[in-house]
């Protein structure tokens, strides 16, 4: 019987990652994790553990950890020798503690760092976390649909500095490839907005929104309408990537529905109506919103997207790979229940 082959997850602190890793432990891989702080280790191992027995009904986790950042070289080429694939996940998104030159660069140049690394030990495929960001930003919002083919316009002054550094990240990424200086094939995933179960209390920027809405501090809701998707369908996504021959110099649109903030706060109050008071039942004028940007770095990023209506078709994904996500509505709902089960948001009593 052939050994298991062994896949690198970069960044596998994070939500995405997490998940990736639940995956492939359920499907019998070898699993190296990079972190830039070993001491993280032993929760991250109880917090994996956990989630492999609730979500897979599985204990077969074996993973060994390597330090390993973004911003410098030492690391990477340890944590790749003899894998057979990755899935480069890591990437800076809390928009609160880097500048926007420290967030394209880190992006970048990190994104660089691992496919560098990983052709110089002959890795088979690397799958890159990429973002709908990389193909939304800077078009006219009402754009139906989005496709793989479209690229984010950063030149446009709206961009903010999350979306400049997907869309350079992933530029690199493909400029890599196609310098012909690699064998190793690449392929992207472009996820929109990421929910479904949180694995510990120290939760992303997407699922945050939703606490946030849980805790009572959005009384009206913006006129605001994103793409969901289901983390644990990402996670599938990722996998399906890695596996399948066809995916191999694609981008892949990861999405399930587009949803208001409006329909997730109606749809939270039909799930667990005990917080309904919590949660807005009407939106907020637009000016208002605006006015509270100034105070809000979160809503200073929504301004832009205020009455967007866009579309993503990931019909490539279902067609090429087969590929199908369940309703954002499951999405909503994993986090709502992860959210509350580990005490992240507060007893509606």
């Amino acid at each position: 019987m052939a050994s298991p082959e062994t896949v690198l997850v970069t960044g596998a602190s994070g939500f995405i990652a997490t998940h990736c890793i639940l995956k492939l432990a359920s499907q019998g891989y070898k699993i190296r994790g990079t972190v830039r702080d070993l001491s993280r280790v032993a929760s991250l191992e109880t917090l994996l553990s956990a989630g492999l027995k609730k979500y897979y009904q599985t204990s077969n986790l074996d993973i060994n950890w390597y330090q390993a950042d973004l911003n410098t070289d030492n690391g990477w080429i340890e944590a790749v020798k003899d894998c057979n694939y990755v899935l480069h996940v890591a990437s800076p998104v809390t928009f609160s503690v880097y500048g926007e030159d420290e967030l394209i660069a880190t992006a970048r140049n990190g994104t660089l760092r691992v496919l560098k690394a990983a052709s110089v030990a002959k890795v088979r495929r690397t799958v890159v976390t990429s973002s709908i960001a990389a193909i939304s930003a800077g078009h006219h919002k009402n754009h139906n649909p989005f496709t793989e083919d479209i690229w984010s316009d950063i030149t446009n002054s709206e961009c903010s500095p999350y979306e400049k550094s997907k869309t350079l990240a992933e530029r690199a990424a493909w400029d890599f490839l196609g310098k012909g200086s690699t064998e190793m094939e690449i392929c992207t995933i472009n996820p929109s907005l990421v929910f479904g179960p949180v694995l510990e209390k120290d939760i992303g920027e997407s699922v945050g929104v939703l606490r946030e809405m849980l805790e009572g501090k959005y009384p009206l809701a913006p006129k605001l309408n994103f793409g969901i998707v289901d983390v644990r369908d990402v996670a599938e996504l990722h996998f399906l990537a890695m596996t399948c021959k066809e995916s191999p110099g694609n981008r892949f649109i990861c999405n399930s529905e587009t949803l208001s903030v409006l329909e997730v706060s109606k749809l939270v109050q039909k799930l667990y109506p005990e917080y309904k008071k919590r949660l807005p039942n009407r939106c907020a004028p637009n000016w208002l919103i605006k006015l509270a940007a100034f105070f809000d770095p979160l809503l200073r990023l929504a301004v832009p997207m205020l009455g967007a209506a866009s579309t993503y078709d990931h019909s490539k994904a279902t067609t090429l790979l087969g590929w199908q996500p369940r309703p954002a509505s499951e999405a909503i709902q994993g986090s709502t229940e992860s959210l509350i089960r580990l005490g992240v948001v507060e007893s509606s009593s």
